[in-house]
Parts: structure tokens; sequence; C-alpha cells
């Protein structure tokens, strides 16, 4: 059954990130699946720690929190001073650029935000906002083409596997690769889909899958370390994944476990898909090489819900991403179009159509 949408879109019923009023109201997704619970932030430095502290995740969802967490900051410092408000200002963008290092949509957002901002006289707040409603809407619009594109590349009645967490909890709405599967369950060319866990944080146990139920649509969670297996017996046809940065030659960062699915991927002849928006391409970073990767807190590997799983003593390894090079990637999509066998080149061509 297709589930309806207010927009007329199948499978679009899901918002993270709202502008409430006054405010940015966030679901709150530490808490899913077992409680849906918002959060509301009226003050950039609880923006950037909703970010840090990954209340909201996902490349494009930290984008527009950060460009609403912009309207805040200059809302604030605009009633402090209304004259030097833009440099009180200053050091709040950078607070916010640097919330998480390697999701390049963070830094790119707050880039547009503050040059929007250094064209404004009076009031800063009401422009901001609409260059963060635009930001947020253009992120949308963006996901429903790439969602098209990529479906399209798959053969009817397909099984997909997907990693990590990018949908509509993870972007503006509907999602970049769980867009694809949106698109795909929709008109037939998505007959499966497996999620694997994710670990440490579970964001394909506990937010894909809650997600996709949401909308109705069936899902088989797994443990990353059943893919290989997955693929050898031939149930799955291709591996679809969302980006947190891709560099210019066409190399991916995307959550920790993604070039490992890739790499089996390659191995068993399954094809691999990106799908992410043009502000997730970064062209001023060469390759993956020079991506600059998260590692966060020893914590989320040794314990689990609060409850230490590992002996007193022993110490963890926490990579928030990895580097998926071009060469084992069968597809880029982008809202632009689709990049087949990515290189520097045919990425480049394609953000200039």
């Amino acid at each position: 059954m297709v589930m309806p949408a207010e927009n007329g879109i199948p499978y679009d019923r899901i918002r993270a990130i709202e502008w409430d009023g006054d405010r940015i109201k966030l679901i709150d997704q530490r808490r899913l699946p077992d409680r849906l619970e918002y959060i509301y932030l009226d003050n950039l430095p609880d923006s950037a720690r909703a970010i840090r502290d990954m209340v909201v995740r996902g490349a494009p969802a930290i984008g527009i929190t950060a460009a609403y967490a912009v309207v805040l900051g200059a809302r604030a410092r605009y009633a402090e001073d209304p004259q030097a408000w833009r440099k009180l200002l200053t050091p709040d963008l950078e607070l916010l650029a640097t919330a998480r290092p390697t999701a390049v949509n963070l830094r790119w957002a707050v880039e547009r935000m503050r040059k929007v901002s250094n064209t404004i006289t009076g009031d800063p707040a009401p422009l901001l906002r609409k260059e963060a409603e635009s930001i947020h809407a253009e992120d949308i619009a963006a996901n429903y083409v790439m969602g098209k594109l990529g479906a399209e590349l798959i053969d009817d009645g397909s099984v997909v596997l997907t990693h990590c967490n990018a949908g509509a909890l993870a972007t503006g709405g509907y999602g970049t690769a769980l867009g694809v599967v949106r698109a795909g369950v929709a008109t037939g060319h998505i007959a499966g889909v497996y999620v694997s866990e994710t670990r440490p944080w579970l964001q394909g146990a506990r937010l894909t899958a809650w997600e996709l139920l949401q909308e109705g649509i069936p899902v088989t969670v797994m443990a990353e370390g059943a893919a290989a297996t997955l693929m050898k017996q031939g149930r799955v046809q291709w591996v679809i994944v969302g980006a947190d940065r891709i560099a210019a030659n066409g190399d991916v960062a995307n959550k920790i476990g993604t070039y490992a699915a890739a790499v089996a991927a390659r191995h068993h002849g399954i094809k691999f898909m990106v799908v992410a928006p043009t502000s997730t391409v970064d062209m001023s970073t060469a390759s993956g090489a020079d991506i600059p990767i998260e590692n966060r807190g020893e914590d989320e590997v040794l314990a689990f819900a609060g409850r230490r799983t590992a002996p007193e003593g022993a110490r963890a390894w926490n990579p928030s991403f990895d580097v998926t090079p071009a060469t084992l990637i069968d597809a880029i999509v982008t809202e632009k179009g689709v990049v087949l066998n990515p290189n520097r080149e045919k990425l480049a061509a394609s953000l200039k159509s």
C-alpha cells in the first residue's frame, strides 16, 4: 500500500526540522524509536550543541538546522547592539560551522547565510529567515529529483541495502538514499529493503527502520557484518547510501561501514549508488584523503544504552565516517543528474549542467 502524503507525493510524511513561529523545532533523534519527542531551540549556542550531540544528524539536516540557527543568532545580536550585530555574530558563526567537522553542508549553509547577512541593513532576522527557508525548500525539492533519478537506475522488483540513515530524518524531508527507496517502492522498482544496524549509534536500526515503517514500507534489519553474506546469496541488487562529503575526484565520506559495504558489493557484482545534493560536493577537497574524519567519544563503543559492555581498561577507536573511493562507486546521483563511474572530470561537468 502506498502511504498518502499531504503534497501528493507518496511516502512523504516526515519532517525532522521545522521553523515553529520564532524558534527551531527538531525531532530528538536520540530518543527514537522508543519515543517521538521534539526539542525547541531559541538560541544559536543551543542549536550548535544539538548538532554536536546528534539531536539532529545527517549532512543536509545539519546544514538546514545551522541556517535557521543563524537567524536565532542574528536576532539576539541585533537586540544586543543594532550597530555591531554583524561583528558580534562572527564567532557565533564559527561555533556553528565547527560543530561537526566532516559534513560539508554545515559550513556551506553557514557561509551562505553569512553572505546574505553581509547585504542586510536594519533588522537581519526577516531576510535571514527567508534565506534559511529557501535552503530548506531547495533541499526537499532536490531530494524529489534525486529520488526519481536514482529509482530509474534500478530494475523492477529489485531488493536494496542501505546503510545508516539518509532519509527524511537526515535531510529537509523525503531523503537522499531513502528518497530513492521511497520513489523506487512507489514505482515498483524496489520490492524489498535491507537496513544495516549501523553501529555504534544504530542509525539504521533505530532511525531508518522507524522511518520506513512510519511510511508503511517493509524493512529487514541486519548486522552490517551480514552484508557480504547477503550479497553472496544474491539477495540484493543495489547498495544505496547518502554522503556527508563528496570530494572533487568522486571519493565519498559517509557513515563508518560504508567502505566495507562498497568493497563487498564490488566483489559480488552488486551495484553501489551514492545519493547526495550538490551542496555535499566539495570541489575544494581534492580527494578522500583530504576529508577530515570526525572521531567521537570512546563510550559510544564501550557502552550501550548507558551500560558498559566492554571490560574496564579496554580502549575504543570510534571514527564516525570512512571514505569510499570513487573506483568502487557505480553512480553518484545529485539533483543535477547521474554520474556513472564517477571521476573528477565527470563530477565537475555534472555540476555545470
